[in-house]
């Protein structure tokens, strides 16, 4: 190779050797970097330099024949991907043995062994996994995100679901994913399921399904409710008494009723009286067991049930009875409150809703057949015509209590005008001086001034004649059709008088004698609570007579200089 005589060894990089044999701290280099660097060394005329040009020059041949190779490689990489058969997405069933899978592709179960390098105990219950030619399972794809939606008709007691129909029809059973297992399930709730049919993967949350039927019960002690003390009492010799001494009426087997009714005017408190019953029954069952037991108010309006789907309206009505089971068992003390019953527990006759009612009421029979008593659920209905109910709704044996809600007296109406006006409102100045400052006495004064206007029987008060059919006339003044939703509305308007008063005059006004007084005389004459005509079946929503005794009512308007009867203007 020539004379060396000249050539001088290169120093050696400082510092030590890795593992690899590389130089520690010093970057890496391709071969041909490697070789420029040698003959940067190389003084010029150097016998070595020619050798390490021929070396170079193979370096890079070398170089371009792997490039060309690599390239083929990865082009023979792509025709075997397009070539290969595809793998197959399987549902994921279980161990049935250790390392061995249970899967479900195409309609076909199979047991399958299991790629190593997936980690077993990574795969759950119903997940997508990748099954290869071999039925080997290679790979972990996670629950799917679409897949049909079907009910909960029965949850089984290892847990299995049965989906479908009630009544078996197309009914599948299901086993739980591994992220349901532990889900807590009722019947009527919606699941997602795989598309192979075989696992429930998703319990599916609606707003608008069942759970709008339930509501917080507020705390409503019975000295809340005004006016109604002896619809209050009623209501406890017939739920609290049986639930609070249960060993005394067993002892008279006494045969404990499923629910009762509250009739009356509209605005007279049947609601509230049904959440106050749910709130202080609860209560008291609490003081006596012992036990933190919750109410759970289920306010049901008559009208949201009614649909024009063959069947629809009776899955409604049982789900919502499987309902207040479901939470009993779970330890709260369920209250099914309906509103406006007679809408769906009318008297099957000829109608708009004939055939929804024909088949709607023994499902609501059936149902309530199948509670043994209040013990179970507590069932209330509310209706201002309960004369349309149905008479086999109202039998004994299902609803065996019917309580009237009256509209309050005189001295009912002081008591929820005293229940509304509280001693801690603003009261007008002259009033609390002619009082001597006692807040407290000037607002019973208050009170004693609207209800003393509100029952006065002059010509101003003066609101309906009503033609009977015995052939008397019977006049109805503001008083007999008072109810707690107009005191209520009466307060409210004189509070935003003191409030647009104190606006003006930018200073603290409370409320008058005159504003309650005038609120009075406005709330009759803008209520819209009262028909502004004279059609007689709108009035007897209103009023206490029997409809059957009632040939016409007329409103009283007055017109300057006289009085006269009229069709509109109700004041």
């Amino acid at each position: 190779m020539g004379d060396h005589s000249g050539y001088k060894k290169p120093t050696p990089p400082e510092g030590p050797l890795d593992f690899s044999g590389k130089w520690a701290g010093r970057e890496e280099s391709t071969p041909i970097e490697l070789v420029d660097k040698l003959l940067a060394t190389l003084p010029e005329g150097d016998p070595a330099r020619f050798d390490l040009f021929r070396l170079r020059q193979q370096i890079q041949e070398h170089e371009l024949t792997l490039a060309e190779a690599r390239a083929a490689i990865e082009k023979m990489d792509e025709v075997i991907k397009v070539t290969s058969p595809a793998n197959r997405i399987g549902t994921f069933l279980g161990f049935p043995k250790k390392d061995i899978a249970h899967v479900a592709v195409g309609g076909h179960d199979y047991y399958s062994n299991v790629d190593p390098r997936i980690e077993s105990q990574s795969l759950k219950v119903g997940t997508r996994v990748l099954v290869n030619e071999a039925y080997v399972v290679v790979g972990d794809l996670g629950y799917d995100n679409s897949g049909p939606v079907g009910k909960v008709t029965d949850v089984l007691k290892d847990g299995r679901l049965r989906v479908g129909q009630e009544h078996g029809l197309h009914s599948v059973i299901l086993q739980r994913s591994s992220d349901l297992l532990s889900a807590e399930m009722k019947v009527g709730d919606e699941i997602r399921i795989d598309p192979a049919s075989r696992v429930a993967v998703e319990l599916l949350i609606s707003s608008d399904k069942q759970e709008f039927y339930l509501e917080d019960v507020p705390e409503l002690p019975w000295s809340l409710v005004g006016g109604q003390t002896v619809a209050i009492q009623a209501i406890k010799d017939v739920i609290e008494l049986p639930l609070l001494h249960p060993d005394l009426f067993a002892r008279f087997h006494y045969a404990q009723p499923k629910g009762f009714l509250l009739h009356g005017p509209p605005g007279c408190g049947k609601t509230l009286i049904g959440k106050a019953t749910a709130f202080n029954l609860t209560a008291k069952l609490r003081e006596k067991t012992g036990h933190d037991m919750k109410e759970c108010f289920m306010h049901v309006k008559g009208p949201e049930i009614l649909n024009m789907w063959v069947g629809e309206s009776e899955r409604m009505v049982r789900e919502i009875f499987a309902m207040a089971r479901g939470k009993r068992k779970q330890g709260y003390m369920p209250f099914l409150f309906i509103d406006e019953a007679e809408s769906i527990l009318g008297s099957r006759r000829a109608g708009r809703y004939a055939n929804i009612l024909s088949t709607l009421v023994p499902m609501f029979c059936s149902e309530m057949d199948g509670i043994e008593s209040l013990n179970d659920v507590v069932i209330i209905l509310a209706s201002n015509r309960a004369d349309l109910i149905d008479p086999a709704i109202l039998r004994p044996g299902r609803i065996d209590r019917k309580i009237k809600v009256d509209r309050p007296d005189k001295d009912g109406s002081r008591e929820i005008f005293s229940i509304y006006l509280t001693e801690d409102l603003p009261i007008d100045l002259a009033t609390l001086k002619a009082h001597g400052g006692d807040q407290k006495a000037a607002m019973a004064a208050l009170v004693d001034s609207v209800v003393k206007a509100l029952f006065a029987r002059r010509d101003e008060n003066r609101f309906l004649e009503v033609q009977l059919r015995s052939g008397r006339n019977a006049a109805l003044y503001r008083g007999d059709l008072i109810s707690g939703a107009i005191i209520s509305s009466i307060v409210e308007r004189a509070k935003e008088m003191a409030i647009k008063r104190s606006i003006v005059s930018k200073k603290d006004e409370g409320i008058s004698e005159a504003d309650l007084l005038r609120s009075l005389e406005l709330e009759y004459a803008e209520n819209d609570i009262f028909p502004p005509t004279d059609i007689t079946e709108d009035w007897l929503m209103l009023l206490d007579y029997d409809p059957e005794n009632v040939v016409k009512v007329s409103p009283i308007r007055p017109v300057t200089g006289a009085r006269s009867k009229g069709v509109s203007a109700v004041v």
